[in-house]
């Protein structure tokens, strides 16, 4: 097990850091401490992620690319939350909406320790997030970990607490390619149920059966099937950029090629799932195009309205979020 960091620039009076993690079978992680990102997978030298092409570049502009989106990653309606006889405003930076928790704690320098023992090599990041930055009430500290271990297994953990009532609803938003275009990929996920999504992008009308969908991944199938599909939330969306809701069984998915396999687990009881649909290769990520990666946002799923509670926290509870990526 080896760890190791290099400074590669300065922002915000802060050192930007790119620090390696890597197990005893040369399995590779790369992490910024650039809003705690997770930059890089690398099998035997073939990355199995989406990544810009230097460390310099996520600064830049917002991608998301690996990057810890919060304090809300996705839309909040109208940018309101309401709770008892009170509704409290969020920024509105997605035409009505407010969407990925403003200038989030992605696009912030996270302070960070690397180590390993015998079983794993590790990086800590914490950061404190102001009261009322964003217009989110609280101060809140958080604490994202990447740990890998033997079994090329990349854990992820990202606790949090606040000292007043608030909202939080994070992700990490890596894209999976396992080095090929996303769409070639099978996919096969432990849900029963999504949710259709209306022009904004958030849900509209409840839960709906995947069964004689295209969002019927029960069984393993190529994700370009479902992209080519017919089906007006496809089209609606330009691909996959939906909730769906976990049934519980293990893992939560599985995402495969010809050569290599990535196995999913969540204590989350949803994953947002989207297919890169905007990329386009042109600005900053000129090196990816449509459908060359997809997400597995392990959170709870958007809500309709301004009933958040799903997503409320109590000052003093502390919130904890679990996602563990297999590589084979």
């Amino acid at each position: 097990m080896k760890t190791n960091f290099v400074k590669y620039g300065r922002k915000d009076d802060q050192d930007l850091c790119e620090i390696t993690l890597q197990n005893d079978h040369g399995m590779t992680v790369k992490v910024l401490n650039y809003g705690a990102t997770l930059e890089k997978v690398l099998l035997n030298g073939e990355n199995m992620i989406l990544s810009l092409k230097s460390p310099e570049d996520y600064s830049k502009e917002r991608n998301f690319l690996g990057g810890t989106v919060g304090r809300i990653a996705g839309r909040v309606r109208h940018g309101q939350w309401k709770h008892g006889l009170e509704t409290h405003q969020l920024p509105l930076n997605d035409g009505e909406n407010h969407i990925h928790g403003g200038i989030g704690t992605d696009m912030q320098v996270w302070s960070f320790r690397p180590s390993c023992d015998e079983k794993v090599a590790r990086v800590d990041l914490t950061l404190f997030d102001p009261d009322m930055h964003n217009d989110y009430p609280g101060n809140l500290k958080l604490h994202a970990r990447y740990e890998l271990d033997n079994d090329n297994t990349l854990h992820y953990c990202l606790e949090a607490v606040s000292d007043k009532l608030t909202i939080f609803n994070p992700v990490n938003h890596t894209y999976f390619n396992l080095g090929e275009h996303a769409a070639d990929l099978n996919l096969q996920m432990n849900a029963d149920y999504y949710l259709p999504v209306d022009a904004s992008g958030l849900p509209d009308c409840g839960m709906v059966e995947v069964a004689n969908t295209a969002f019927d991944f029960r069984t393993a199938k190529r994700i370009g099937a479902a992209l080519e599909s017919n089906d007006e939330q496809i089209k609606l969306r330009n691909g996959l950029d939906h909730p769906f809701i976990l049934n519980g069984n293990k893992p939560a998915t599985v995402l495969s090629s010809a050569e290599h396999k990535l196995t999913v687990s969540t204590n989350a009881p949803a994953l947002v799932l989207y297919t890169a649909n905007h990329f386009n290769h042109t600005g900053i990520p000129d090196n990816i195009g449509q459908y060359d990666g997809i997400t597995f946002e392990a959170q709870c799923p958007p809500a309709e309205g301004n009933d958040l509670g799903q997503i409320t926290l109590l000052a003093g509870d502390k919130f904890k979020r679990t996602v563990d990526w297999k590589f084979e």
